[in-house]
């Protein structure tokens, strides 16, 4: 069952107990010692529960305070969970029931103001690769539309445990995704099978981390991802003469 706001922590935990309103031990209010209590079986939860229910306007406010600070001038290594707290309107406990430390909490800044990584399909090869290519593409207008998230990017960088954090838990996943989509197209057929698979990757996402992040000034058109895997399935080399 939930608990009273029926959402479930960031880790996929729901919240909240499931106990009935009335007396302690689940007997309703005024019923006489002895009474039956038998409840109707349910399905046990085999989730584990946690402390108290989370509220997703709290969680809001907290993304919302670390944003706004940081749209004020505030750098990423001035910001303090106290300060963060105050500008939210929250408790610091409210803050660390939720994330561990600062770092987690810039992460999760950081991931809400990207777009959404788009759903795959996990079952074909090359359509996939094409998705996430595309969704690389899409982040970098992201970075370049936004002087506010273009400069987090350019902090997190000087600062190693913020940005192992953001590789571990962002970047780390996403290159797994698409090395396990290349896997897939291989295995399919659609790409030779006499080449390491991290190397394939490499070559369908650098083209694109060189226009996103090495060459800011570099267009982004909409058919770029197409072109990246039409030019690298043809190949570079110039057809033979007849």
């Amino acid at each position: 069952m939930q608990g009273q706001d029926g959402e479930r922590d960031r880790h996929g935990a729901r919240n909240g107990g499931d106990r009935s309103p009335g007396a302690p031990g689940g007997r309703p209010a005024g019923a006489p010692a002895g009474t039956s209590t038998a409840a109707p079986a349910e399905v046990p939860d085999p989730e584990p529960r946690r402390g108290r229910p989370r509220s997703a306007a709290a969680e809001r406010a907290i993304l919302d305070a670390v944003i706004a600070l940081l749209e004020a001038g505030e750098p990423l290594a001035g910001l303090s969970i106290e300060r963060i707290a105050r500008t939210a309107g929250v408790g610091k406990a409210t803050i660390y029931r939720r994330w561990s430390d600062k770092e987690e909490l810039f992460v999760d800044v950081v991931r809400d103001m990207e777009p959404d990584d788009p759903p795959v399909s996990g079952t074909e090869g090359l359509a996939d690769l094409r998705v996430m290519l595309e969704s690389l593409r899409t982040r970098g207008l992201a970075q370049r539309s936004s002087a506010l998230l273009h400069n987090i990017f350019a902090q997190m960088k000087s600062h190693p445990k913020l940005w192992n954090e953001y590789h571990g838990t962002v970047i780390a996943p996403r290159r797994l995704a698409m090395v396990e989509a290349v896997r897939r197209a291989v295995a399919a057929g659609e790409l030779r099978d006499d080449l390491d698979v991290e190397l394939i990757d490499d070559l369908f996402v650098g083209p694109m981390l060189v226009r996103t992040v090495h060459r800011p000034d570099a267009p982004l058109p909409d058919d770029l991802a197409d072109r990246i895997i039409t030019a690298l399935l043809q190949g570079l080399a110039p057809a033979a003469r007849v």
